[in-house]
């Protein structure tokens, strides 16, 4: 059974993924000296994965006298 094309997701997957393939894995444990070619790749050692947060840059806004000013704020409704 196929899934309709207006609930796929354009992008893929967004958020971060816990678990990796086979190849990643081996990637990650040759990156980090702990693989060898003579070490069967079924049972591999547990891999740590790391989140990624990307943190927001707080934009300044500077009048014309060259003072900070307070940032806007919107009334809610």
């Amino acid at each position: 059974m196929t899934i309709d094309k207006s609930l796929k997701s354009r992008k893929g997957i967004v958020r971060a993924r816990n678990v990796l393939t086979r190849a990643e894995q081996i990637e990650k444990l040759q990156a980090m000296d702990r693989w060898t070619d003579d070490v069967s790749p079924i049972g591999l050692p547990k891999v740590r994965v790391y989140k990624v947060v990307v943190k927001k840059k707080k934009k300044k806004e500077k009048t014309e006298e060259g003072d900070t000013a307070a940032p806007k704020k919107t009334a809610k409704k």
